[in-house]
């Protein structure tokens, strides 16, 4: 019995000692896992561009057979905390461009200047859809000629990407955004959905067409294309040509976007030229119906008083869309907040700068210089 106790004694002694070993190594394992457990939401966010696909259901049964579902393209800036409340920008390119070129190489000079912004207290999200088509851009419109891309824009892509990182305190706090093409976008979509924003920053906007299409509208090219090769190009998909000349794919995209046939001819459009290379005006005033200055002329209450409207065009624009963009700032200022600002150099230059000064404009931030000026 006595051997018993001592064996009984020896065991629980043995005991103590191992948990008194082991019990340091625990609390320390322990205390490590609650200070990363606390110290995780703090943690810095990397900044970057990352992709989600959007099912384009609005784009389901287009007449070109283009892509139905497409990726977006959304930068987040580093933040000290992560937040899923950061304001949006929804930003809409240029003709050709779509979300594809921000997923590389390209996306970094937007990236580094968002990441600028956030550093100085303004912090917004960047989402940029691909609303490309056969012929290399939408207009983001809705057109029998082409699809639904205006619905894709606001009834697919901005509730998608709310619901996947959560909505504006109000529909305000929504800021849409473009350059050239996607500038026209912008301010159409802010005009077919003024409660869904709160700002519009419009860079070089195709706006006044007798100015910044009409030129290339009467190039040579243009008014000779033959009625074979027009066959060609709206052909269904996988026995459409695509013409090998820039000028004349953009032609048949705006085409598709402002003058389409209708709904009992999908995919078909007016083209500016008849058969005999005569300029139909007719035709011309289907794309003056979709010309912003032209809609504003007729009624300048587009815009709501609470609206921030940001018109920008180049001193030195190639397409002169600085002088549309004046005119409509002088249409549409008795009636809202506007501003307009000639940014230095060409079309296409320090799009970024010109950007993130917009955005500046509209929370009334200190505006940054374009190019020193």
């Amino acid at each position: 019995m006595n051997d018993v106790i001592e064996f009984s004694v020896r065991a629980a002694r043995r005991v103590r000692q191992s948990a008194k070993k082991w019990s340091r190594p625990l609390l320390l394992s322990l205390w490590v896992c609650l200070t990363f457990a606390v110290r995780l939401p703090v943690l810095e966010a990397s900044p970057h561009f990352e992709a989600i696909t959007v099912p384009g259901k609005t784009l389901e049964g287009n007449p070109l057979g283009d892509p139905v579902q497409r990726r977006v393209a959304v930068f987040t800036p580093r933040l000290p905390k992560f937040s899923s409340k950061l304001l949006t920008v929804y930003y809409l390119t240029g003709y050709s461009g779509s979300s594809e070129d921000f997923l590389g190489p390209n996306g970094d000079k937007f990236a580094e200047v968002f990441q600028q912004l956030a550093d100085s207290g303004l912090a917004l999200r960047m989402v940029i859809p691909d609303c490309r088509n056969r012929w290399g851009g939408s207009q983001y419109l809705n057109s029998p000629a082409q699809g639904n891309y205006a619905d894709y824009v606001l009834d697919e892509v901005i509730p998608q990407l709310e619901k996947h990182f959560g909505t504006p305190a109000t529909p305000r706090d929504r800021i849409i955004a473009g350059h050239s093409s996607g500038g026209f976008g912008a301010l159409r979509l802010a005009m077919m959905a003024p409660e869904r924003f709160g700002a519009v920053v419009a860079l070089s906007p195709d706006t006044d067409f007798e100015v910044t299409h009409k030129g290339f509208a009467q190039e040579h090219l243009v008014r000779s294309v033959t009625a074979k090769q027009m066959r060609s190009y709206v052909a269904p998909p996988g026995e459409f040509i695509r013409p090998g000349s820039g000028l004349i794919q953009m032609m048949l995209g705006l085409s598709a976007a402002y003058a389409p046939k209708g709904p009992t001819e999908p995919g078909l459009f007016h083209w500016l030229y008849d058969e005999s290379g005569r300029w139909q005006e007719e035709v011309w005033q289907n794309w003056l119906e979709e010309d912003t200055v032209v809609i504003a002329r007729r009624n300048p209450h587009l815009f709501m008083p609470y609206h921030k409207i940001y018109l920008d065009g180049a001193e030195k624009d190639e397409f002169g869309a600085q002088k549309g963009a004046r005119v409509l700032r002088d249409l549409i200022k008795p009636y809202t907040r506007v501003e307009f600002y000639e940014s230095p150099d060409g079309h296409a230059d320090y799009i970024e700068e010109r950007l993130a000064r917009g955005l500046e404009w509209v929370f009334e931030r200190k505006l940054r210089p374009v190019n020193g000026r």
